[in-house]
């Protein structure tokens, strides 16, 4: 929803009010006045979408044992962590961000950002991050067009896209199964009883069952 800058004469006690609930709802006041009148005149703010899409997300992933999902309302991010079985169990903390404009198919970007000390997990993450975009490249790509990444020391960034018409349900459970998706193979590689072949095997089954659409 493109946005365009308004002059408007308010009221100062109205402006007054409306602060102090932007700052209660944590939003600021441009976005609250917006919301206001698109409820009035009965048009959806790109912000109640992503709401939506992030109570949905928080609903699904509330009962996994695997990943704890973070949710604040009127954010554009929301947040999973993940415990490895590894040494101090260090944690994996996946971040989704959603534009509230988005850009053709883009509509966000997937972080994935490990938080340890150790060389030898750091040098291993590294790994599987490469070979996951090394997969989505021979596999996904041809399928539904190529996604772009970006891999820093402890952070691998991956962009979210999705075709036209689609609902905010099936949004979040094209989110939850990726994040899942990505979140079982990357234990399973790490851990040791998963190699390269069946990272790529499980990526597979999941693009085949049609459980990858983000």
């Amino acid at each position: 929803m493109k946005k365009t800058l308004y002059s408007l004469m308010l009221s100062d006690d109205v402006v007054r009010e409306i602060d102090i609930l932007a700052h209660r709802m944590g939003t600021n006041r441009s976005n609250l006045v917006n919301r206001i009148l698109a409820e009035h005149v009965s048009i959806r703010t790109p912000e109640e979408r992503i709401n939506d899409i992030f109570r949905t997300l928080e609903e699904m992933m509330s009962p996994s044992r695997d990943l704890v999902p973070f949710f604040e309302p009127n954010m554009p991010t929301m947040s999973f962590k993940s415990c490895l079985e590894y040494k101090y169990r260090p944690t994996v903390r996946y971040e989704v961000e959603l534009y509230g404009t988005p850009s053709g198919r883009d509509i966000g970007v997937l972080s994935v950002i490990l938080r340890t000390q150790s060389a030898a997990l750091i040098e291993a993450m590294t790994r599987f991050f490469r070979l996951w975009k090394e997969i989505e490249d021979t596999y996904l790509a041809p399928r539904s067009g190529t996604r772009e990444y970006a891999l820093y020391d402890l952070k691998f960034v991956r962009n979210i896209v999705c075709g036209e018409n689609v609902t905010s349900q099936q949004l979040a459970e094209g989110i939850s199964a990726y994040v899942q998706l990505f979140d079982s193979l990357m234990k399973r590689y790490i851990g040791g009883t998963f190699d390269a072949e069946d990272v790529a095997a499980g990526y597979l089954k999941a693009l085949a069952g049609g459980n990858i659409t983000v």
